[in-house]
């Protein structure tokens, strides 16, 4: 069943972006859609606390090739915030690929950010025939590489945060010289639940620590593309190496830029993951 949020919405792209919210067996999932439906598919899935707007300044970049999906996972944005339902990795992956069935979607190429690029890689293990292709920006590929700071962890003794925690949580997520935070994104963490966002990230922890992202992409075999902001605030960029360990993953730094850089500089990052998806979309000009 799809409940729709008031039809399509102009948002600069080759068609409007359609919008609605998917009603699945346990939860409700809110999904974007832009660019030309006869399009290879491109599934953005966003990092924790965050939501399908983070990916608003890279979309339009990206529609003149494909079929853009972005979805707000459980706890997230527009979706659901059950306080009875799994946030586990494998859970949000299973949605994520029951979304792309009920969009009649048979191929595409995954985006994951951050802890987004988890759930990306756990639709890959468990949807070997839906994903063509797997492009991880700014996550981290086991825990070792993770950054541990006073600001990277809202204090969560009372919720919703205060605006000076939140602005100490966000600030870890940016690098770029002069970068204003979005409030929208702001908006996104104040959104959640305590238990969704502290739920949502202990599942990522649990995840990495059961296996290494690049040990889970090693068996797969997928195609790989790695993008990492070199001054990444909340993981080492230097472990991006550890995903060379893939067969044929390709693995760009991009230098000024932080943990975010589908946001701090959207054209740079569009560069990167086009030339990556024009060979495994199957789009050629």
């Amino acid at each position: 069943m799809t409940v729709s949020d008031g039809g399509p919405h102009v948002n600069g792209g080759v068609e409007a972006t359609e919008s609605s919210t998917l009603l699945l067996d346990d939860g409700e999932i809110y999904v974007c859609q832009d660019g030309p439906r006869d399009a290879p598919a491109l599934l953005l899935i966003h990092g924790s606390a965050s939501s399908t707007r983070s990916w608003d300044p890279l979309v339009p970049l990206l529609t003149g090739s494909h079929r853009v999906i972005r979805i707000d996972l459980l706890g997230h944005g527009r979706s659901a915030k059950p306080a009875d339902r799994s946030y586990a990795i494998p859970d949000q992956a299973r949605r994520a690929g029951a979304v792309l069935d009920r969009l009649g979607v048979e191929h595409a190429v995954v985006v994951g950010h951050s802890s987004g690029g988890v759930v990306a890689t756990a639709l890959a293990e468990q949807r070997p025939d839906l994903v063509t292709a797997l492009a991880l920006i700014n996550t981290g590929p086991s825990l070792d590489a993770f950054i541990a700071t006073e600001s990277a962890v809202i204090g969560l003794s009372q919720w919703p945060p205060t605006d000076e925690q939140l602005q100490r949580f966000a600030s870890t997520g940016f690098s770029r010289a002069g970068y204003q935070i979005p409030e929208e994104l702001l908006d996104d963490v104040r959104g959640m639940t305590g238990h969704s966002l502290t739920t949502s990230m202990r599942a990522t922890r649990s995840y990495l620590e059961q296996r290494a992202l690049p040990d889970r992409l090693t068996v797969l075999g997928n195609p790989l593309l790695v993008i990492f902001g070199e001054d990444d605030r909340r993981w080492r960029s230097s472990s991006a190496s550890d995903y060379r360990a893939v067969r044929g993953a390709r693995v760009e730094l991009l230098p000024g830029l932080g943990h975010s850089p589908l946001l701090e500089d959207p054209p740079r990052t569009a560069t990167s993951l086009l030339a990556f998806t024009v060979i495994h979309a199957g789009w050629t000009e």
